[in-house]
């Protein structure tokens, strides 16, 4: 293990590494205005949702490596409001060229090509081609350092929101494959909340917990943390009944053949064979495998 004090090393140096480990991180692409009504759009990465009630997002346009404001701080300092867009896949290159280090008062929806939509509530313009965009009002500006990437955290509070009518499935919740969200993550990569990238995890349950693991299988070496959090959501394990019954269920008595014929070692086969059913989230089925050492 690495480890390294802040003040050892360059604020570019350790902001590399910061951005390289923390992520994927949410892109708020901000539309603000200054006082003579001129546009800015600029995404920041440095951003997420922090309640609800009232409804807040916060994001934070640091001061650039000459330790100069950028352009949104300066325009919600002068006017206080922004639209917050949310970044999809479609339009990534686009929000790309819009984070160009253009000269204040240049219009970036012009620049990368977007289309500006009049808000309702607040004076900035909206994404029309964002699939979700927030109208907010700013509550409070907090700076912490100075300097080149001091901090600027911009506290909002969301007047109104408007969202794409395509990305809701028939129960009215936002589809997550079908609002295709991208994420920022070190250097020059982004992520994609798409396809086979896009998992499920139950909400967590009272279970056993790790402590109530045996031993065998909680120090296993093919199992991981995830497969045992699985295994230790669980409210009760299988009776020894059903564990004996179960070593007739299909393939179990394989496994014991191959391990009386010394091809491999029977802990690590019934290992193997628990990881595949617990990708499969069958939970129950994985219990009963793993306990046939136990029997």
């Amino acid at each position: 293990m690495k480890t390294i004090d802040p003040k050892d090393m360059s604020q570019p140096e350790f902001h590399r590494l910061m951005i390289g480990s923390i992520g994927p991180r949410p892109i708020a692409f901000a539309s603000t205005v200054d006082a003579a009504g001129r546009v800015n759009l600029s995404p920041f990465s440095f951003f997420n949702v922090f309640g609800s009630n009232p409804p807040t997002l916060a994001f934070a346009p640091n001061n650039n490596r000459y330790g100069q404001k950028k352009h949104t701080l300066l325009n919600v300092e002068e006017v206080p409001e922004v639209v917050v867009n949310v970044v999809n896949y479609e339009m990534v290159e686009q929000m790309s060229l819009a984070s160009a280090e253009y000269e204040r008062g240049v219009d970036e929806f012009v620049k990368a090509g977007f289309t500006p939509v009049p808000s309702e509530r607040v004076r900035p313009p909206r994404v029309a081609e964002s699939p979700v965009s927030y109208e907010c009002t700013v509550q409070q500006i907090v700076t912490v350092g100075n300097g080149p990437g001091a901090t600027n955290l911009i506290i909002c509070q969301v007047q109104l929101a408007h969202f794409r009518e395509d990305i809701f499935n028939d129960k009215e919740v936002i589809d997550q494959r079908r609002i295709d969200l991208v994420g920022r993550m070190g250097g020059e990569y982004y992520c994609r909340a798409y396809g086979e990238a896009l998992f499920e995890v139950a909400r967590p349950q009272k279970g056993i917990g790790f402590d109530q693991l045996p031993a065998a299988i909680r120090n296993s070496r093919i199992l991981t943390g995830s497969d045992l959090g699985k295994l230790a959501a669980v409210d009760a394990l299988p009776i020894r009944e059903e564990i004996v019954n179960f070593r007739q269920a299909d393939g179990i008595a394989d496994l014991f053949e191959q391990a009386r014929n010394g091809c491999q070692y029977l802990p690590d086969l019934l290992h193997v064979k628990a990881k595949e059913l617990l990708k499969e989230n069958r939970v129950r089925e994985a219990w009963l495998v793993l306990l046939q050492d136990e029997s």
